[in-house]
């Protein structure tokens, strides 16, 4: 049964079951404990946690999951993977125990004939919470599984919490017996790889405290609701109903594997370090691509640092398994070809993610053209001092600071007869990881208490009235200040407050919060800012200037007209530069985000590389022109696919409802889901002036403007500059680039009549130093200070010329400078001496330490650098001790 099939199973089976069919949430939510979604319960934590009140009674769905806490140990065995689908089914105070263990047996023991999965159910297994009788109960009186086949587990095992205080429950696990070759006898207490765990059910009735019950402590309540969650394998049941061994030899990660055999070669199942990279590739090709499908973006922390490390282990492990040539477009191609039944948005989008991936394989090459120059001079220098091992920190300076991976290192190492300290470089690997750990923890808490606003929010959305007016009579439906609901506030006082209506924008979608007023007889309170709880309740964030308000009130709340207006022109401007990105660079400059508020907006977007000014001069151009052309904007509600049906385009890890609006200017010009609010003609948007173009990461651009009056205030001050620099040059406006250019010219030449004039006097003086040269043995040594404030590229000329005046005799030349505080050095050793036993390189560490300064070289030049001049004397008395030392 193919894996595209075993998910649409899963979710008819639910529906028919009166589950509404919910669609996976976006890899990336805005969760502080999450860096990605790695459960199929994630999307309806806030259900769970009764800070909303659910749509629904039942739901399921298919989840897409990234779990990278072990990256890596995917490949060593065939156990892990950092992408996996997750099924399930969830009741919100609907049916419990035994609804969720009927439905399951239900799915796989029904022959597939007849829909469900067909599974052998005398092979079939079970585990329960060690005190959760009832459970084991019901297996045995629903699906008749004998006793013996019922095993009873602890909290390590069979109870589960969110790892915070929250909600948590015993858990019961369904177990498949692959067969006495996978293992020994005795159940999943005995043997987990035999009896291969492929379901979960949650029953989620507890409440824990700061102390898990999953470590023994008993829960500090019960949830006023039970419910449900349950996790299904998708992959694991793939392998089991497709027949084969382990899940890389499945229908959606074999045809990775049997295409890396193509680019590279070599052959799966021969020998164990192959296989390793293969199903590396398989796994990570996969997971790269619905990372980037979901707006992830390669970077040097977070989200981005996993997904490079994910890509550059793809290409990596593509390197050693032989292939020459790039790959990384065709491992993308294979994925979405293979994906994309289920999730048809890596095919609709797959110029960007190929774009983004074989963007970050081409910089990452020529990162291991730099790390091999790198680790040719730590052999180089490992060999010099006779040593036959590469330092752990080396290795992991290499791994962690250049991107090298450690097992090219340990390859090379081995090619340069070497060895690697690989315990000192794991140990520092370690105390990575664990700083990361110590970091995450840090970083993760128990969810925000959001309890006090639920009654508020259960009572239902505040009605937003600001796309008509932005004036409305209103009623305070509650009162909130410092977490508590307050029955007054007076003058003074901050206090949040929750109309039953409101005409100020709450701030989303980049778009800031209205600012504003709420007034009554003798009451005046300044709106501050307007956020969103639960995407439907409004909460006015406010200070009393006049009064005292009262829940219950009846108040006018209006958006201030000045502040809206300039509002509406930064988002349509968002749109309008949006729209002229794609038009001039392509449909892969796709929104990665935004912010607009009154007179500015910034837009990211997805791009390799740095903007010409022709393309920015462009962008400007069709962004005005789009506002010159007075396009209507319309505003339309409809549903999410007729949507994008329509070509309309969404924000990337956004959630949407099943109905969107749609923000249409001009057209086909700019069709986008938005709910902000714009101008009604493009041409209320006023002039828009690009401000300039920067990168805010990896394969993200960012670009900023002014809109309206701001726009026109900034270009006057750049006209009245420009006036300036004009009046100055005494030269028509229009004549000043080419006139600034005929004056940077003349520094140039200036500048460089300066350097020949500089290093004309520096050389001057090389007579002087010839003369005063020592006669040390056999040889004659100039050791002395240059004249101050020579720089480091000149004081080398000049140790040079020095050298060539001396011809054939034995010389060495030794000059120590002193500019800014610092000891620039240059030691320098013609042939003559070399032969006597002279070598720069060792000169230098005679000085070094007296000027606090390190260098190196090669036998006939070596330079460097100390931090303190003080120590120039003993330095240059030291290196004479050492030359009459060599030469005496």
């Amino acid at each position: 049964m193919q894996t595209h099939e075993i998910r649409r199973r899963f979710l008819d089976h639910f529906v028919r079951a009166g589950h509404t069919e919910v669609p996976s949430a976006s890899l990336i939510l805005a969760d502080p404990n999450l860096l990605f979604v790695n459960a199929g319960m994630v999307q309806f934590k806030p259900y769970f946690l009764g800070q909303e009140a659910p749509p629904f009674p039942r739901a399921t769905s298919v989840q897409k999951c990234v779990r990278t806490g072990d990256i890596e140990e995917v490949g060593v065995t065939t156990r892990h993977n950092t992408f996996f689908q997750m099924a399930g089914n969830f009741s919100f105070g609907d049916y419990f125990k035994e609804g969720a263990i009927t439905l399951a047996w239900e799915l796989i023991s029904k022959s597939q004939e007849e829909g469900g999965f067909g599974f052998d159910t005398d092979r079939i297994w079970v585990t329960a919470y060690e005190d959760d009788p009832e459970a084991a109960e019901i297996w045995h009186r629903v699906a008749g599984i004998p006793k013996e086949r019922i095993q009873f587990r602890d909290g390590k095992d069979n109870y589960w919490d969110m790892g915070v205080p929250g909600p948590g429950g015993p858990c019961s696990e369904i177990y498949y017996d692959r067969g006495p070759a996978y293992g020994k006898e005795g159940g999943p207490v005995a043997d987990e790889d035999r009896y291969l765990e492929i379901w979960n059910l949650v029953f989620m009735q507890d409440i824990r405290g700061e102390l898990s019950p999953k470590l023994g402590h008993p829960p500090v309540g019960s949830l006023p609701k039970k419910n449900i969650d349950t996790g299904m394998g998708v992959e694991r049941v793939a392998m089991l109903l497709q027949g084969v061994e382990n899940v890389y030899e499945t229908d959606l990660l074999r045809p990775i594997i049997d295409k890396a055999e193509e680019l590279t070669g070599r052959s799966y199942g021969v020998e164990h370090a192959d296989d390793v990279r293969f199903r590396v590739i398989a796994d990570h090709a996969r997971t790269a691509a619905m990372l980037i499908s979901d707006g992830v973006n390669p970077g040097n922390d977070g989200r981005g640092y996993v997904l490079r490390r994910l890509l550059r282990r793809i290409v990596r492990s593509a390197r050693l398994l032989g292939a020459e040539k790039p790959v990384m477009a065709e491992f993308m191609k294979v994925v979405s070809d293979l994906m994309s039944p289920s999730y048809p948005e890596l095919g609709t989008d797959f110029g960007r993610i190929e774009t983004v991936a074989v963007g970050e394989e081409t910089a990452f090459l020529k990162t291991l053209n730099t790390g091999s120059t790198l680790f040719d001079n730590t052999a180089a220098a490992v060999k010099a001092k006779g040593g036959k091992k590469i330092a752990g920190s080396d290795a992991f300076t290499l791994h962690d600071t250049y991107g090298f991976p450690i097992d090219l290192t340990l390859e090379m190492a081995a090619e340069a007869g070497l060895s690697v300290d690989e315990d000192g470089f794991r140990t520092l690997m370690a105390e990575q990881r664990q700083r990361a750990k110590e970091d995450a923890a840090a970083r993760k808490h128990a969810h925000a208490d959001l309890s006090i606003y639920k009654e508020l929010v259960d009572r239902g959305p505040t009605e937003f009235t600001g796309f008509d007016e932005l004036t409305s009579e209103a009623h305070v439906l509650a009162l909130i200040a410092d977490g508590v609901r307050v029955p007054t506030a007076t003058a003074g006082h901050d206090v949040e407050v929750i109309l039953d209506r409101s005409p100020l924008y709450a701030e989303s979608g980049g778009q800031i919060a209205d600012r504003g007023s709420i007034t009554a007889a003798g009451l005046k309170l300044r709106v501050n800012d307007v956020q969103k709880i639960a995407k439907k309740l409004w909460v006015h964030k406010t200070t009393v200037e006049q009064g005292q308000i009262t829940e219950g009130d009846v108040v006018l709340a209006q958006a201030d007209p000045a502040w809206r207006s300039g509002a509406t022109q930064g988002h349509s401007g968002t749109h309008m530069v949006h729209a002229a990105l794609r038009q001039v660079l392509g449909p892969n400059a796709v929104q990665a985000g935004s912010l607009n508020k009154p007179g500015y907006l910034r837009f990211d977007f997805n791009w390799q590389g740095q903007l010409t000014e022709q393309q920015k001069t462009d962008i400007e151009a069709v962004s005005n022109d789009a506002v010159g052309a007075d396009f209507p904007v319309n505003t339309f509600v409809t549903d999410l696919p007729k949507a994008k049906q329509m070509g309309a385009l969404a924000l990337f890890g956004e959630n949407y409802g099943d109905e969107v609006r749609v923000v249409e200017i001009g057209g086909p010009f700019s069709m986008e889901l938005c709910g902000g609010t714009h101008v009604q003609h493009s041409s209320q948007i006023g002039p828009i002036t690009l401000l300039g173009e920067s990168s805010v990461g990896s394969g993200v651009r960012r670009v900023e403007a002014f809109v309206g009056l701001d726009s026109y205030k900034y270009l006057a001050k750049e006209r009245a500059l420009l006036a300036g620099v004009a009046a100055s040059l005494k030269v028509p406006s229009d004549e000043v680039p080419a006139r600034v250019e005929q004056l940077v010219e003349r520094l140039k030449v200036a500048e460089k009549e300066l350097e020949r004039t500089k290093v004309a006097a520096v050389l001057s003086s090389a007579g002087k130093f010839v003369q005063e040269a020592e006669r040390v043995g056999g040889l004659l040594l100039v050791a002395a200070a240059a004249p101050e404030g020579v720089a480091a590229g000149d004081l080398r000329t000049l140790a040079t010329d020095i050298r060539g005046r001396f011809g054939s005799e034995p010389a060495v030349v030794v000059l120590l400078g002193n500019i800014d505080g610092k000891v620039p050095f240059v030691v320098t050793v013609n042939k003559g001496a070399q032969e006597l036993g002279v070598k720069a390189g060792d000169l230098v560490g005679s000085f070094g330490p007296s000027i606090a300064g390190r260098g190196g070289g090669k036998p006939e030049m070596a330079q460097g650098a100390g931090s303190d001049p003080s120590g120039i004397a003993a330095g240059l008395a030291a290196v004479r001790a050492r030359v009459a030392e060599i030469a005496g």
